[in-house]
C-alpha cells in the first residue's frame, strides 16, 4: 500500500475534527494564529499523539517510515478514530499482510442455513468486494434472479448502476447514502486487497457513475452505515419503503444484507405476499 494512501487518510481525518471537540489543553488559543484550514492543526494532533510535529508532518507528506503499532494506537486516539478506522489505518501502515483471493473462503454451510431460515425476509450475503455470493429465494423475487446473472454482474455496485432509478431509489433525505456506504466498504477492501484489479475497475466504474461515491472515496470514510432506507418499485408488489440492514457475520468477511419493512405497513404486507407467492 502506498504511503500516499495513509498520508491522505490521516490528513482527511484530521481535517474532519472540530477544535471544540478536543481537550482545551491540546488546542492552541484562537488568537495565537488564525486557522486557515478546516479541522485541527498538525502540531495539535502531534501533541495529542505524543509525537513530534516534524514526524507527524512527514507522515502526512508520505515521507516518514511506517509508524509502529504503538504510534498507530496513539494516532487513532488523537484523531478520534472508530474501530473500523483504526483497522483501516493499521492496514494502510502495513501492520497486516495484504489479502489474496485464497483468503476469500467459501460461504460456510451455516450461513446458507441462516439465509434459508429467514423465510420471507429477502436477504443475501456479500463479500468485501461487494460480490453477492449467496441469497435466498425472497431476495431473488424482490430484486432479481441472481442465478441468471454472469458471476461478474452479481455485485451490489454493478447492480446499483444497472437497476438504480428503475427498481430502487433513495427516499428523500437519504440520497447518496448507498454510494457513500459502497465507497466506505470498497475503501476498506482496497487496504486489504491493494493489488486486486477487479476492485480497481469497480471503483472507477462507480466513481464515473456517482458523484456521491467519488466524494466518499476521496474522503477516505470507512465508517459503515448499518441501515439504509430504500424505495423500490416492484413490478408485482408496487411501491415499497424498506430498510436495508447490514450485519457482519462473526468469524467471516461476509455481510448479511436484509430487507425489512415497518411492522403493520403496506410494505410489510407486500413482503408477506411475496413470501406467500414463493411458497
Amino acid at each position: 500500500m502506498s504511503k500516499g494512501e495513509m498520508a491522505d487518510f490521516l490528513r482527511r481525518r484530521r481535517e474532519a475534527l472540530r477544535p471544540d471537540q478536543m481537550p482545551a489543553t491540546a488546542i492552541h488559543p484562537p488568537g495565537r494564529r488564525a486557522r486557515r484550514t478546516p479541522g485541527l492543526r498538525r502540531e495539535e494532533i502531534a501533541a495529542l499523539a505524543g509525537v513530534s510535529t516534524s514526524y507527524y508532518e512527514r507522515l502526512e507528506q508520505a515521507r516518514a517510515p511506517h509508524p509502529s503499532p504503538q504510534v498507530l494506537a496513539a494516532l487513532g486516539t488523537a484523531l478520534c478514530l472508530t474501530a473500523a478506522e483504526r483497522e483501516h489505518l493499521a492496514r494502510l501502515a502495513g501492520q497486516a499482510p495484504p489479502g489474496t483471493d485464497a483468503d476469500r473462503a467459501p460461504v460456510p454451510a451455516d450461513a446458507h442455513r441462516l439465509l434459508n431460515r429467514l423465510g420471507p425476509v429477502p436477504a443475501y450475503l456479500a463479500d468485501e468486494l461487494q460480490d453477492i455470493v449467496a441469497w435466498n429465494g425472497a431476495a431473488a423475487a424482490l430484486i432479481t434472479d441472481f442465478g441468471l446473472l454472469p458471476a461478474e454482474e452479481r455485485n451490489t455496485v454493478r447492480l446499483s448502476i444497472r437497476l438504480g432509478g428503475t427498481l430502487c431509489t433513495a427516499p428523500a433525505g437519504a440520497e447518496g447514502e448507498f454510494a457513500r456506504q459502497s465507497a466506505a466498504q470498497l475503501r476498506t477492501a482496497s487496504a486489504r486487497y491493494p493489488a486486486n484489479r477487479v476492485l480497481g475497475e469497480l471503483v472507477n466504474e462507480f466513481a464515473a457513475h456517482s458523484p456521491d461515491f467519488a466524494a466518499g472515496w476521496r474522503n477516505h470514510d470507512v465508517r459503515p452505515i448499518p441501515t439504509l432506507r430504500k424505495h423500490m418499485r416492484h413490478p408485482q408488489l408496487g411501491d415499497l419503503d424498506l430498510d436495508c440492514q447490514t450485519l457482519l457475520l462473526p468469524g467471516t468477511d461476509l455481510r448479511l444484507v436484509m430487507y425489512t419493512a415497518e411492522p403493520g405497513s403496506s410494505s410489510a404486507a407486500a413482503l408477506t405476499r411475496l413470501g406467500t407467492r414463493r411458497a
